[in-house]
C-alpha cells in the first residue's frame, strides 16, 4: 500500500472566515481530520461525508491525547494510504506542537505539508484594534508562552531580561501565570504603569480589559486569553 500525505493546517484563531483558502481545500479532500479544541467547528462542516473526524484536543491539566499518541495516530492512518489533515488552532508551528509532527512524518518518509495559520498572536489584539508595532510607539515585539513544559526541566523564557528588550510583550497560554509574569517584568525594569491588554476574541465571551502591569499581580482570569504588554495597547485613534 503507498503511503498516504499529511497536511499540517492551522485553522486560524477561531473565526471560520480565517483559514487559508489552501487550508480549507485540504480540510475537503482529507480521508481523517485529526482536530485540535480551539479550532472553529464550522469549519469541520466542510469535510467529507464520510471522513474520519477524531478529536485530539488539549484542555489545561487535561488532555484527550498525549502529543505522543498524536503522533502515533497521524504515522498509522498516513501508513495506511489516508490523506490526513492534523488541524491546528492558530497556526501549526507558533506553540502548536505541529513541527514535532512534521519532524516525525519526515523521518518516516511520509510526504507532509505545512499550511500556515493566522495566530491567535496578532489576529486578537488586531480585533480590538491594538497595534504590536506603530512607527514612532513600538519597533519591536515578542511572541512568547506564558505556561512552559516542566519535563524541560528549564525555563526558556526570562521575563526579567524580556522587560526591556522589546517595545510590546505578546503572551500565550499565560492566564494562570500572568501574576507570577508581571512580578519578573517589574523587577526587570518594566514601568509598573505600563498598559496591559488581556484579550479574548472570536471565542464567547469575547474580552477586552485593559489594566496595569502592578494591577496583574493580583488579577486572576480564565484561560484563553491573549496577553498584550507595552505602550501600544493604549493609543487613541
Amino acid at each position: 500500500m503507498s503511503k498516504g500525505k499529511v497536511y499540517l493546517v492551522g485553522a486560524g484563531p477561531g473565526d471560520p472566515g480565517l483559514i487559508t483558502v489552501k487550508g480549507l481545500e485540504a480540510i475537503r479532500r482529507a480521508d481523517v481530520i485529526l482536530y485540535d479544541r480551539l479550532i472553529a467547528k464550522e469549519l469541520l462542516a466542510h469535510a467529507r461525508p464520510d471522513a474520519e473526524m477524531v478529536y485530539v484536543g488539549k484542555e489545561p491539566g487535561r488532555h484527550t491525547c498525549t502529543q505522543e499518541e498524536i503522533v502515533r495516530l497521524i504515522l498509522d492512518k498516513a501508513r495506511r494510504g489516508k490523506t490526513v489533515v492534523r488541524l491546528h488552532g492558530g497556526d501549526p508551528f507558533l506553540f502548536g506542537r505541529g513541527f514535532e509532527e512534521y519532524r516525525a512524518l519526515r523521518r518516516e518518509g511520509i510526504p507532509c505539508e505545512v499550511i500556515p495559520g493566522v495566530p491567535s498572536a496578532t489576529a486578537v489584539p488586531e480585533h480590538y484594534g491594538i497595534p504590536l508595532v506603530l512607527r514612532g510607539v513600538a519597533s519591536s515585539v515578542a511572541i512568547v508562552t506564558g505556561t512552559e513544559d516542566p519535563a524541560k526541566g528549564k525555563r526558556f523564557v526570562n521575563f526579567k531580561k524580556l522587560a526591556t528588550a522589546v517595545d510590546t510583550i505578546v503572551i500565550l497560554m499565560g492566564a494562570a501565570k500572568l501574576p507570577e509574569i508581571a512580578q519578573e517584568l517589574i523587577q526587570g525594569g518594566l514601568d509598573p504603569d505600563t498598559p496591559v491588554a488581556i484579550l479574548r476574541a472570536y471565542i464567547e465571551p469575547e474580552i477586552r480589559q485593559v489594566t496595569r502591569l502592578r494591577d496583574c499581580i493580583s488579577l486572576k482570569i480564565q484561560p484563553p486569553v491573549v496577553i498584550v504588554v507595552g505602550r501600544t495597547v493604549n493609543v487613541q485613534e
